[in-house]
């Protein structure tokens, strides 16, 4: 006889199987497997990262009015110096220009403590860095880590970019000038991680970039867990204030992050101008993975440009977006070749959104740099499947130039899938499905009514 006891042992037995088995299943959307790394998500614990060194130890004050570069400084060098250890900003606020962290060093920004950025861009220096998919010298970021094992930022405070006076500084230089570019009015970024591995950004609030909020490059294995990103739309926009920007980079989870910001929330980075293919300091994307988030106003909830050439296996899953101006962007630039491939986006909730899928050629800052074009920018096996939203145009989808200096540029949307989707418009844009190669639509309903292809 069977006792009570032993069929519910029998049952969990079997939830166990079943969640191991769906959870061996889960795949990119090229069919790989997706590593078991990107489900060992904790907390950052500090108390296993060496020796702490709390900045008010060090001789720094409380004091939001106090440039103290060179004593926080002093202190992440000094963990350095002793084999490494964690860098922590207490309760208070602590007014900085660009910090360098170094092998073993960590920062931790406690609850109710503010690294704040200086709104005195000389307190930023110029050097060697990565901007708009070109290596060039531009200014270093308020928080920088560059070649590092295993760095992490973590702790409930707020890293401040105090970014007001640039953005207005920026919006009269355009009036002044409407050719203004993004580079043009100097600005630092908030955080900037490059040629590292073993990353994880925990628990902080980063907020009021200057410019874009964190930019990650050429990095592997990079978390993102549990953060609040934000700039403002208004009454002064932020702009190019990207939440998290992600160039050439291998491995990155995004996770149960609210981002909202005056321009894109994550962007796919890597290069740009007809030979970014050949130059070795540009790069694609591959495996990144963009879950449990929540979002308010941006430009684009996920975009792949402006300056990009191959991005591969891209998941947004299990979304909430509210106000974005677009839910998936792919930005087609005439000047550069592209490859974006096996794209997913799926059971996503939200309202108020300008775009469901906008594809169009970028040609903001359009430059050949003497040569012709040539080749093919593609789109291809892009699934977007169980989402229900709100939006103002459901299909804005394009591929022609009318702009003359780009005549001769093609690209090519193929294998294209659209399944169990529920869509208010308010702007019914008819489907053309002559634009995309391979295109399927299974159970689409757009203002209460089902759509086919024609």
């Amino acid at each position: 006889m069977i006792t009570k006891k032993f069929r519910l042992a029998l049952l969990l037995m079997v939830s166990i199987l079943l969640n191991l088995t769906t959870i061996a299943k889960e795949v990119f959307p090229d069919g790989t497997p997706i590593p078991d790394w990107f489900r060992q998500n904790k907390p950052t614990d500090i108390n296993k990262l060496g020796k702490h060194y709390r900045i008010t130890d060090h001789n720094l004050v409380n004091d939001s009015t106090i440039i103290q570069t060179k004593l926080i400084q002093a202190v992440i060098d000094k963990a350095h110096e002793n084999g490494g250890g964690v860098v922590i900003i207490p309760k208070g606020t602590f007014l900085s220009g660009s910090l360098f962290f170094k092998k073993g060093t960590h920062l931790h920004v406690e609850e109710g403590g503010k690294l704040k950025g200086s709104d005195d861009i000389s307190n930023f220096p110029l050097l060697m860095t990565r901007m708009e998919g070109q290596t060039l010298k531009y200014f270093a970021a308020l928080v920088n880590a560059d070649g590092l094992d295993g760095f992490t930022i973590s702790g409930k405070g707020t890293i401040d970019g105090n970014g007001l006076r640039y953005w207005k500084s920026f919006w009269l230089r355009r009036q002044f000038n409407p050719a203004t570019t993004n580079m043009d009015e100097m600005r630092p970024r908030l955080v900037f991680i490059s040629n590292s591995k073993n990353v994880q950004l925990s628990g902080v609030r980063l907020m009021n970039s200057p410019f874009w909020t964190t930019h990650l490059y050429k990095c592997e294995n990079v978390k993102l867990l549990d953060l609040y990103i934000y700039s403002p739309e208004k009454p002064v926009k932020a702009p190019s204030s990207d939440a998290v920007d992600i160039d050439a980079c291998k491995n990155v989870l995004i996770k149960n992050c609210y981002m909202s910001v005056n321009d894109d929330a994550v962007a796919l980075k890597g290069g740009k101008g007809p030979r970014a293919d050949k130059d070795p300091n540009n790069g694609g994307n591959y495996n990144i993975i963009i879950e449990d988030c929540t979002y308010g106003f941006c430009h684009g909830a996920l975009t792949f440009g402006s300056e990009s050439i191959h991005n591969r296996n891209i998941i947004l899953r299990r979304i909430k977006v509210n106000h974005a101006e677009r839910l998936l962007w792919l930005k087609m630039r005439p000047d550069t070749p592209q490859n974006y491939e096996y794209v997913l986006v799926e059971d996503i909730e939200g309202h108020d959104i300008g775009n469901f899928i906008f594809i169009r050629p970028w040609t903001q800052f359009f430059d050949l740099k003497g040569e012709q074009i040539s080749g093919v920018s593609t789109a291809s096996n892009i699934t977007m499947r169980n989402i229900k939203l709100d939006c103002n145009n459901f299909f804005n989808v394009g591929i022609a130039d009318k702009n003359s200096n780009t005549q001769g540029y093609k690209s090519k949307l193929s294998n294209f899938t659209f399944e169990n989707i529920d869509v208010t418009a308010k702007n019914f844009l008819e489907i053309d499905t002559s634009i995309i190669e391979n295109f399927k639509l299974k159970n689409v309903t757009v203002n209460n009514k089902k759509v086919s292809k024609k």
